[in-house]
Formats: structure tokens, C-alpha cells, sequence
């Protein structure tokens, strides 16, 4: 018998929203889960499955009843001739890097946080960089699902196709997601190479970037001309550090935070901020050497709202260029820095950002220094309205303005999403308030 708390609050980690569900529940066992659902089928009420909580947005808020899969955190099977691996869906990444390691393996692509379990992180849609690799959830290759009447779907390219190409974006919404089967790579190491350059000279030889390295990124400095480019690749070089607390944490976090936090009554000091930070910390080339998940993840310093919209690859230079051309012409909207830039390949996932085109990320940052919330109401929509007038698609953790007739404009597959939902859950058991907005 499962045993629910009464009286939790739920809060992300960004504390952008929070929640208290009617009944919170940690199960152990599938069995567990079968009863939350058929007492929430029972009583009408809705139903949650939260993970890591990463998501800004309050894609996993409930006034119902939320499952935190914690507790269904196991790996379950590791096929060493496929180099696969089978995992609970409650698993955090960052606990399954070390259990990889230990059977030579690794995720090819990963996101910067791994706080993140396995259902969660494919069910948003999360991503990295890199033109010959799509989102993370490109790397799934089967999954199970509980559905609302209780039924397990055994979910792969061969069996339940049409659900298996929905629920690798699942927003929460499809049902419970148990297992998750991920195609791995042997073990490597990365090398990561920063160096300073321009938005200029960035944006005219981005195809000759997107060539010379296979996790290519760069951060643009808004208020000034600055960028970071940062090379990822594949190396035999052993492991070797750039890290320093002093310059990291005493100057990168508890400084930058100070100074954000007395920006908020002197805006005008934005600029010069992101332009002095550049110069103190990116304005010379930089390597280090480490594990694959050791490269691809970092921390994400203090509290943050932030946007993260897929446009066409094509795009890229008109959007950067936009955004900074308004920057320009509206000096009192100010903008933290970095605007960070990845890329992704197209897939074929119904509501994968990257549907059926390479993508350009453009990921926008308003830090809350010591908590604080600093305006960023002009920024966001200023950006929001360039994005979409590119054909952007908006992050599915991340806050966006958009409803159902926005996604049907963006997402060609959109109505098959619909009826695969609605066949799978026909009461709308795993809705909240942010998904009536996607799909009423």
C-alpha cells in the first residue's frame, strides 16, 4: 500500500514557481504507482510526475496529486555488444555517469545539468550542441509507459511506434514514464577550448565553426561585441584542469552576484558589468581535459529565469543580430550576460524543438541575485517576438507565452500528438495548468 504526505510544497529549483499538491507521493514499485492512478481515476483527480524539478517553467506544478519518482532510481540492465542500458526513469543522471563509468560507457550527448533524472530530461525536451547530434532524446531507444487505465506500454522503432515517436517528448503528459533504454558510446574524454572572439566574426564563419568542432557553442556578451567560443572534441589527452575557486566562485559567482544585485538599482550598470566579467574571465584562451559528463556539465551558479527558443540553423545571424540591434535602440532594456548559442540536428520526434529541421538554440539569462527579481518583462517579449518571427520554437521546461495555436502553427505533427494523447489519456488525468495552455 502507498502512503501519501499531505501539507508538501513542491518548489523547481529556480524558484520560479511552487506548488502544493493535494497528495505527494514517493512510490517504490510499478505496483505502488497502479494505485495512485486508479485513486486518482476513483476520486477525478489529476496527477503529476515530477523528477528533478530543473524545469523554470511550472510544467510540473499540481494542485493534484504529484509522484516524485525518486525512489524508481536503479539501473536496470546494461547490454555491453549493444551498449545499451536500461534505467528507472527516476534515475538522476548524475548518479548514472558514475555506474556507466564503471561499465566503459557514456552518453554521447548530455545536457549542463545532470541533476536531472532520465524521464524528466527526455520528457522537456532538453538538448546540447553539436550539428551531427540531436536532442538527448534522440538517444532513447525504447521506453515503458503506464497510461492512465493502468496498462504498461512497452514503447520502441518496432513496437507501439506511433507512441514511441510522441513520448520521447513526452511533457509529462502521455502518462508515467518507467524505464528508459539509452544508447551509449564507449567512455571518452573531452577537450574543451574556450577563446575570445566577436558576434562579427562569429556569425559570418559560423559554418566553418560548426565544421571545426563537434560540440561547438559560443556566448555573446550583450551590450558589447564580445564572444566566448568554446570547442568541445573528442581527445586521448589526459585529464588536465583550468578550474580555480578564486577566479570561479570568489570573482565568477559571489562578485558577479553583488554587483547584479546593485544593478537592479542601477541598471545601467548591466553593461558594463557583462563587458568587465568578459574581460576578467573569457578573454583568453582556455583548456581543460575530463570525462565526457564532467565536460558537458557546470554548474548553474545562482537562481535564473530564463528563455531558450529553437529557430531554423539558418536563421542564426538575422535573430543574433536583431536581438542586439533592439539592445541598441532600447538602452533601458538590459540584458545579463551570456546569450548562449548551440546547435542541434534535426529528428523526427513529434514535439522535439528540432522536428524535421537542424536548429539553433538562443538561450537568454535574467539571473535573481540573492533571490531578487530583476524586470525583464521588455527583454522577454522584445525577444519572444524576434524568435517567433524567425519560426522559433520555444524550450518545453523553459517559460514561453505561447498557446495551443501557436504549437499548431509551429509543430506540423502537433495534431498527431493530440489524438496519441487523448487515446492514451481521454480525462485528462495528466494535465496541469501549464499544459491546458499547450493543448486548449
Amino acid at each position: 500500500m502507498v502512503h501519501g504526505h499531505r501539507g508538501v510544497k513542491f518548489e523547481n529549483w529556480a524558484r520560479t514557481y511552487s506548488c502544493c499538491p493535494e497528495m505527494y507521493y514517493q512510490p517504490t514499485s510499478v505496483e505502488e504507482i497502479r494505485e495512485v492512478l486508479a485513486l486518482a481515476r476513483q476520486q477525478k483527480k489529476r496527477v503529476k510526475v515530477v523528477g528533478g524539478g530543473h524545469s523554470p517553467s511550472d510544467i510540473a506544478c499540481t494542485d493534484g496529486f504529484m509522484i516524485h519518482m525518486g525512489k524508481m532510481n536503479r539501473l536496470l540492465q546494461v547490454d555491453k555488444e549493444k551498449k545499451q542500458v536500461t534505467v528507472e526513469a527516476g534515475i538522476l543522471l548524475a548518479d548514472l555517469h558514475p555506474q556507466l563509468d564503471k561499465h566503459g560507457l557514456a552518453l554521447s550527448k548530455l545536457g549542463a545539468v545532470s541533476d536531472v533524472t532520465a524521464g524528466g530530461v527526455i520528457g522537456s525536451g532538453t538538448h546540447n550542441t553539436g550539428i551531427d547530434h540531436g536532442i538527448l532524446a534522440t538517444q532513447v531507444v525504447a521506453l515503458t509507459l503506464l497510461t492512465a487505465s493502468g496498462t504498461v506500454l512497452e514503447c520502441s522503432e518496432s513496437s507501439n511506434a506511433d507512441v514511441f515517436q510522441a513520448a520521447r517528448v513526452h511533457l509529462g503528459c502521455l502518462g508515467v514514464v518507467l524505464t528508459v533504454t539509452l544508447q551509449c558510446v564507449p567512455q571518452f574524454h573531452l577537450q574543451e577550448t574556450s577563446f575570445p572572439s566577436t558576434l562579427k566574426e562569429v556569425l559570418d564563419n559560423l559554418d566553418s565553426h560548426l565544421k571545426r568542432s563537434e560540440y561547438f557553442r559560443f556566448l555573446w556578451f550583450p551590450h558589447s561585441e564580445n564572444v566566448s567560443v568554446i570547442y568541445q572534441d573528442h581527445t586521448t589527452k589526459p585529464r588536465s584542469s583550468s578550474a580555480n575557486w578564486f577566479w570561479d566562485y570568489a570573482i565568477g559567482f559571489y562578485l558577479l552576484e553583488f554587483l547584479l544585485w546593485i544593478s537592479t538599482f542601477l541598471p545601467c550598470l548591466v553593461g558594463w558589468i557583462n563587458r568587465f566579467f568578459f574581460w576578467l574571465l573569457f578573454n583568453c584562451k582556455r583548456e581543460h581535459v575530463d570525462l565526457s559528463h564532467k565536460v558537458f556539465s557546470y554548474e548553474c551558479r545562482f537562481k535564473q529565469h530564463v528563455q531558450d527558443w529553437a529557430i531554423p540553423r539558418e536563421k542564426t545571424k538575422e535573430a543574433l543580430l536583431e536581438l542586439k540591434t533592439m539592445l541598441e535602440a532600447h538602452p533601458k532594456v538590459v540584458a545579463h550576460f551570456p546569450v548562449e548559442v548551440r546547435f542541434t540536428r534535426g529528428d523526427d520526434i513529434l514535439l522535439s524543438p528540432c522536428f524535421q529541421r537542424d536548429s539553433c538554440y538562443v538561450n537568454i539569462i535574467m539571473y535573481r541575485p540573492y533571490g531578487k527579481d530583476v524586470p525583464r518583462l521588455d527583454y522577454w517579449v522584445a525577444y519572444e517576438t524576434i524568435m517567433k518571427k524567425v519560426g522559433g520554437r520555444p524550450h518545453w521546461a523553459k517559460a514561453h507565452n505561447c498557446t495551443r495555436s501557436d504549437f499548431e502553427n509551429m509543430y506540423p505533427a502537433f495534431p498527431k500528438f493530440c489524438a496519441i494523447r487523448e487515446k492514451l489519456d481521454p480525462t485528462g488525468m495528466f494535465l496541469n495548468a501549464y499544459l491546458e495552455k499547450v493543448f486548449y
